[in-house]
């Protein structure tokens, strides 16, 4: 592993499958009474959320804490960024407090990569999604749920996703998170597919390591995966189809489309929903949804990611039974 984790495409397949194969250890420790590890005791770790989120934030300050770290959260509103403080003083200061990983989330693209490569401070730079760029372990953990749905929890284990075939559908244009699944999904030997009405393909996608569609029940039938993702209207300066209704009807999921789908493919989203726009409440609440259990394995995905960062050589979990004094 690096020393970072800034963009999906940086880790190799041996990388992705490490960070997989982990993340099975860590989700054992959620079964116990006592969800925690001593792992990363003594060692502090800021969330660093320039832009709203619930499920990511939550989920890192979840994995922090089980693995004993001291956490800190650090959002923007009311604090001395909104009187403009810069992203170099706000890193020096944290840098001054002897922090040891930072968790950022930014609205500018490559925010993360500049903190990672500046030497404004020492510390292990994590991307929580920047902009419209990348959003690592969103995509490790899709690929984690994949893999234990389509290949088996413990089959799984070691294995990548090779010859399996996963569509995309929705605001591609905008999203971090079609950024990382193409790229990780490529690395583990996936077929991807992107599905979107034109007006919301980004320039140069015929560069990308993947097919691309503008007809969703094309690619139903052959699909082992549908991900569906949410129309980011807060970073449109535009209108990029007709009516809600339109797309709905073009590009959204519901029980008739779902039943097109092979028996053992799964329904995906990174939430939040939108229900009745991209995905209808018949499909969201159908037992091939996999949003509930994405959010479950994002902790254990990203404590993987934190003790593998952090945590040195030693075993993830100790399975000899330990009782604190």
């Amino acid at each position: 592993m690096q020393r970072h984790l800034i963009s999906a495409a940086d880790l190799t397949r041996d990388d992705a499958v490490l960070i997989l194969d982990t993340a099975e250890e860590m989700a054992r420790v959620a079964d116990r009474p006592i969800k925690k590890l001593p792992t990363l005791r003594g060692r502090t770790v800021v969330n660093l959320f320039f832009e709203d989120s619930t499920r990511t934030r939550i989920s890192f300050e979840a994995a922090e804490k089980r693995l004993s770290a001291d956490v800190i959260n650090f959002t923007a509103k009311g604090s001395s960024v909104s009187k403009g403080e810069s992203l170099k003083d706000t890193a020096q200061t944290l840098e001054a407090m002897g922090v040891d990983a930072v968790v950022i989330r930014h609205g500018a693209s490559g925010a993360p990569y500049r903190l990672a490569t500046s030497g404004w401070i020492d510390a292990a730079v994590i991307n929580a999604g920047d902009g419209t760029h990348q959003h690592p372990t969103q995509a490790l953990l899709d690929a984690f749920t994949m893999r234990r749905r389509l290949v088996g929890r413990d089959a799984g284990l070691g294995q990548d996703l090779a010859g399996r075939r996963i569509t995309l559908v929705g605001d591609i244009l905008h999203s971090r998170v079609a950024r990382s699944n193409v790229d990780l999904l490529h690395t583990l030997g996936a077929e991807v597919t992107l599905v979107a009405p034109p007006t919301l393909v980004p320039v140069g996608v015929e560069s990308w390591p993947c097919e691309v569609s503008y007809d969703l029940d094309s690619t139903l039938s052959k699909s082992d995966a549908v991900m569906l993702l949410r129309v980011q209207r807060e970073r449109m300066n535009a209108a990029f189809f007709p009516t809600e209704r339109e797309y709905s009807r073009r590009y959204g999921l519901d029980g008739d489309r779902m039943a097109k789908m092979p028996e053992h493919a799964i329904v995906m989203h990174p939430g939040p929903m939108v229900r009745g726009m991209e995905i209808t409440a018949e499909v969201a609440d159908s037992e091939r949804c996999t949003a509930i259990e994405q959010v479950t394995n994002g902790v254990s995905i990203r404590m993987a990611v934190l003790y593998l960062l952090l945590g040195g050589n030693e075993p993830a979990v100790t399975h000899t039974r330990t009782e604190e004094k």
